[in-house]
């Protein structure tokens, strides 16, 4: 295997993306992790405002199949221009 990773594939992978707390910003989110993910529980995503609700975070565990994938979900999350951070 040439990818190195500490992961063992499949695997739950969860990923944090943090975004202003605007309208549409959760359904744009989880248009790309179902473009990624496509077998993503959406019911599944956690949401958590900040204390002064300007930020929402969001939580999707994706079920991993690949570095490669995980390495993509992480490109158009990060490139995507509602989200400011990707943890």
């Amino acid at each position: 295997m040439s990818e190195e990773t500490l992961l063992e594939f499949p695997c739950d992978f969860p990923i944090k993306i943090i975004g202003l707390n605007q309208a549409g910003y959760a359904q744009a989110v989880l248009d790309v992790v179902m473009l990624h993910a496509p077998d993503f529980d959406s019911a599944s995503m956690e949401m958590r405002p900040s204390g002064k609700n300007k930020y929402l975070s969001l939580t999707c565990s994706v079920r991993a199949t690949s570095k490669a994938q995980l390495d993509a979900l992480y490109l158009a999350l990060t490139g995507h221009p509602l989200v400011k951070m990707v943890l």
